[in-house]
């Protein structure tokens, strides 16, 4: 939400996109050697997509020069039909019906090529620019799934969507027209050549026009550039805004920013809209000028042409075949502008994609697979520290030198104040982030040996922010694993979950909604659990997973978990009293510290921190006094 936010600097974002705050530096005026650098930069994109689809690239310019020596073909074939079929008929005022049927015959050759050359030419480029597309998806969104989440903290999830989406969509635009580009480029090979045997003075007068072309091309390139560029960031930070106001609609309805958000959004909109007009207004000045100077050039043909005709130099069949060779010019040699107008586009998007591919952090992995075992693990943390790392490289403290075991089998409570870094030790426990310092061990082997899926295999993590897809109660439990149905009720059996779901109109079948929405927090809660539980999990670790459950529910979660059939090692980070006392040890921290650890009661009648908040919900005469805290307890 815009209140109370941080603004960002270009560093924040994948590709250094600055927010609305840092965009006044991002002038449309570029200058020339930044316009070269861009442009070579450019054309090594080209090369790129050429190098990685090299058999679609191939037949797509097969069809396009294919396309080009037909559109060359046709020409001559107009040509010496108007010598040989035309002209006499007009001279005899009659024909012959196998002067007509060759003449169309011949038509109808070179037209039938000309589609297979069309359909070849967009198929396969159509084909080269979605793999491009597809590929660079696929690599996007698997290294944000290999990057920590530390990483993703530092990247608004708008901007995110954008880099997988849009930003990859530009990044391979220019495909599209490109094989069209270099099949135009053959053709103009083959028509120079064929003007200048055809007639040397004529194709001379025609030719001079190419220059014109090639500098308008150049120019519009030069002037677009910037524009397009600017596009395609208005593109992304419209994108994030949209993320960030809809995923935060219950905030914004709740608290009346309708209207704020609308006007934010707007604003953002608003700027997208001049930039897309400003684009626009250069395409809207340029198209012209590039239709109208292959005409220049084909007037000028006709002009001298008619001369030379009436000098006897020349005859008509020639210089209809040159004009009409002109006329066909104009829309292959436009492809070739459209590739380069295109390029600061992609290359916008790509600076945007590639910083993404080449972020660092991503987690390793050692050689080693877990411990085999059917029962709880063993939990040992020895002396780990851990701080959170902001875009400027602070780092800010969350643990400090924490040091505990674990035994197999036994249910401990983490209980410390907000803020204390008890979520962030439950993460550490299961590997969503690494400490700094010391190590995290399961059955005594570091987690940072354990090779990629053993810790997921063995360990299962219930956060209290519950994520449910919009999919069927099963679906969610299962997320696509093979489970049986008496696996998954025995889940939900354990998540005290069964009941509630056989009251669901469908059962196990329901559909539960874009993100459970038709589900109660308590039991979107106790899907997420029996997701965990299904999977048999030697370590459950639950991050204040029961919080929108009432105590009663929560009991029997808890005791089930101690009793069923499928023992595990259970870490719960708890506030509530009745959860903490069916704990068989409580570890109480502080300021990121371990500062006492043992029985429910030992804790509460000796550590007056930890007195205070498990009471704090209880009536005043209910509450047991704590002994004072010894002297030092928290060094």
């Amino acid at each position: 939400m815009s209140a109370g936010s941080t603004e960002k600097t270009p560093d924040d974002t994948p590709g250094g996109i600055p927010r609305r705050p840092a965009r006044a530096a991002n002038t449309v005026v570029r200058s020339e050697r930044e316009q070269r650098k861009v442009m070579r930069r450019g054309f090594r994109h080209v090369g790129r997509a050429i190098s990685e689809q090299r058999g679609m690239f191939t037949l797509a310019v097969l069809g396009s020069s294919l396309y080009g020596a037909m559109t060359v073909a046709s020409a001559y074939v107009v040509g010496g039909v108007t010598e040989r079929v035309i002209l006499p008929a007009f001279e005899r005022g009659a024909t012959t019906a196998g002067a007509l049927a060759l003449a169309a015959t011949a038509i109808m050759v070179v037209a039938v090529l000309k589609i297979i050359g069309i359909i070849g030419r967009r198929l396969f480029a159509g084909i080269m620019s979605y793999r491009l597309q597809a590929d660079y998806r696929r690599r996007v969104t698997g290294q944000y799934l290999r990057l920590p989440l530390s990483w993703h903290q530092r990247h608004p999830t708008g901007q995110l969507l954008s880099n997988a989406n849009s930003d990859v969509e530009a990044s391979w635009f220019f495909v599209a027209p490109l094989p069209f580009a270099c099949g135009a480029l053959v053709m103009v090979a083959i028509t120079v050549v064929a003007l200048v045997l055809t007639d040397p003075l004529l194709a001379v007068v025609g030719l001079v026009v190419f220059p014109l072309v090639f500098l308008a091309n150049a120019l519009y390139s030069q002037v677009m550039s910037p524009r397009m560029a600017r596009a395609q960031q208005l593109r992304a930070e419209v994108s994030e805004i949209a993320h960030e106001s809809f995923d935060a609609a219950l905030v914004v309805k709740t608290l009346g920013r309708e209207t704020d958000e609308t006007t934010r959004f707007a604003a953002s909109a608003e700027e997208l809209r001049d930039g897309l007009v400003a684009v626009g207004r250069v395409r809207g000045l340029f198209d012209p000028i590039m239709e109208a100077l292959p005409n220049l050039g084909t007037l000028a043909v006709l002009l001298v042409g008619a001369n030379q005709v009436a000098a006897g130099a020349t005859d008509a069949g020639d210089l209809v075949s040159i004009a009409y060779l002109f006329t066909l010019l104009a829309l292959p040699i436009r492809a070739i502008g459209w590739v380069l107008a295109d390029l600061p586009r992609a290359m916008a998007g790509f600076d945007r994609v590639t910083p993404v591919l080449a972020a660092e952090g991503e987690t390793p992995h050692g050689p080693h697979a877990a411990p085999a075992g059917t029962g709880g693990a063993g939990v040992g943390v020895q002396g780990v520290d851990f701080g959170h790392t902001d875009a400027d490289g602070r780092t800010n403290q969350v643990l400090h030198g924490v040091t505990f075991e674990v035994a197999a089998g036994r249910t401990v409570a983490v209980v410390g104040p907000t803020g204390s870094g008890k979520s962030t030790l439950a993460g550490l426990l299961v590997r969503l982030v690494d400490p700094h310092d010391g190590a995290v061990l399961l059955d005594g082997v570091d987690l940072r040996a354990l090779r990629e899926g053993e810790v997921a295999g063995q360990a299962a993590f219930v956060a209290q922010g519950t994520f449910l897809f919009d999919d069927t109660v099963r679906g969610n439990i299962t997320l696509g694993a093979e489970f049986s149905d008496a696996d998954v009720r025995e889940a939900l059996r354990v998540a005290a979950a069964e009941d509630f779901v056989d009251r669901l109109p469908e059962g196990l079948d329901t559909m539960v909604g874009e993100r459970g929405a038709s589900l109660s927090g308590g039991q979107r809660q106790r899907l997420a659990l029996a997701r965990a539980v299904v999977r048999r999990p030697r370590l459950l670790v639950m991050d204040d997973a029961t919080s929108a459950v009432d105590p009663s529910v929560e009991a029997r979660i808890v005791d089930a978990l101690r009793t069923t059939d499928r023992p595990a090692t259970v870490v719960v980070v708890a506030y509530r009293q009745a959860t903490i006392a069916l704990a068989d040890e409580v570890l109480w921290i502080e300021h990121g510290r371990l500062v006492a650890r043992g029985s429910h009661a030992e804790l509460r009648a000796q550590v007056p921190g930890y007195a205070r908040l498990v009471q704090a919900y209880q009536p005043p005469d209910e509450i047991t006094p704590a002994e004072p805290e010894p002297a030092g307890a928290q060094a």
